[in-house]
């Protein structure tokens, strides 16, 4: 494979003073940690049976950008999507459900891991097809502003989808018409199986932010108070009527494209590059953090204990709830027999 130049990535501002805010990060950032985790055990025990794709070591990106957003924002995912979801302000009991596929779920079950809602939140879906929601973002821009409503539009995506026409369009789009919209293509460098540089040219995402004449920035994507600084900035821009911005996070994720193996994709070994991506957990760097500032380590293993015991009373909440009814298959189709639909 052959070896180029990395771009500039903006510096680690991670040494940040105020302790509140670290401790909101850390809180959200463990919540999805711990969430994920349990998860990978629950499918590798097959109680959870649904295709699983699970967002361990970049919770710091969806931590960071929705701690930018207000409750009416809107936010779109793909199919590794349990980050934004839960750092929105989605229900953790609600999302379990869906992923045991039990009616409580917040899709009523139908769904699954890849189609996750909560529209009272701004988080209007997630689709598994690569790219399907960004020119949805960009719509849900376009009628903000045209409802003359200051609400921002964020679609999260990975690097792989910078390779759809529907990413190009959705920018170019967006900057033509000034478009209250925040993209974030969370770069964790694996599309499915293939690494960036056995798809591109060139280690350049952000660049097509130059391309459609608007500000892009590459992140380093494990450090959440990097990502929230230039979420903000982003996000202010889009309320004040500037237009969108590309923000390119860099990251890893920490399991397979899919299901729980550790640094596997597709019976593929990612040349062992998880062991150099551990250490910079971003979890580990934010409670680091917070010791070096004086938080008593009581108080972070509260955090901990709290965060693990709401996890645990979710997966008892889901596996407690009852299956949909059969008389509700047919609900929600574009036919329904003896309905005349």
């Amino acid at each position: 494979m052959t070896t180029r130049p990395e771009p500039e990535i903006v510096p680690q501002v991670s040494l940040c003073e105020d302790r509140s805010l670290l401790r909101t990060f850390y809180r959200a950032m463990l919540r999805i940690r711990v969430a994920e985790e349990t998860i990978a055990e629950l499918l590798e025990k097959k109680e959870i049976l649904c295709p699983t794709h699970l967002y361990s070591g970049q919770e710091a990106i969806a931590a960071g950008v929705c701690a930018a957003l207000e409750k009416d924002d809107f936010v779109w995912g793909g199919h590794r999507s349990h980050g934004h979801y839960l750092a929105k302000g989605g229900d953790l009991r609600a999302m379990m459900a869906e992923l045991y596929g039990k009616v409580t779920g917040c899709s009523r079950g139908r769904g699954g891991s890849m189609h996750l809602v909560a529209p009272e939140l701004g988080f209007l879906g997630t689709v598994p097809l690569v790219a399907a929601t960004i020119p949805l973002a960009v719509g849900a821009g376009l009628a903000a502003k045209l409802r003359g409503e200051r609400k921002v539009s964020v679609s999260f995506f990975g690097d792989g989808a910078t390779e759809e026409g529907h990413f190009h369009e959705s920018v170019n789009m967006a900057a033509l018409y000034r478009l209250p919209v925040v993209f974030v293509c969370e770069n964790n460098f694996y599309s499915s199986h293939m690494h960036l540089l056995e798809r591109r040219a060139a280690d350049n995402i952000h660049q097509a932010g130059e391309a459609h004449a608007i500000p892009a920035v590459a992140i380093d994507g494990n450090d959440v108070v990097a990502i929230y600084r230039a979420a903000a900035a982003a996000v202010d821009r889009a309320r004040s009527g500037g237009g969108p911005t590309l923000l390119e996070c860099r990251t890893y994720r920490w399991r397979g494209h899919v299901g729980p193996a550790m640094d596997m994709d597709v019976g593929v070994k990612r040349k062992d590059e998880l062991k150099e991506w551990l250490p910079k957990d971003p979890v580990t760097r934010v409670r680091t953090r917070l010791l070096e500032l004086g938080t008593a380590r009581a108080d972070i293993e509260r955090i901990d204990r709290e965060v693990r015991a709401e996890v645990g009373d979710a997966v008892s909440f889901a596996r407690q709830s009852p299956y949909p009814d059969q008389n509700e298959l047919l609900e929600h189709v574009f036919y329904s027999a003896g309905r005349g639909q």
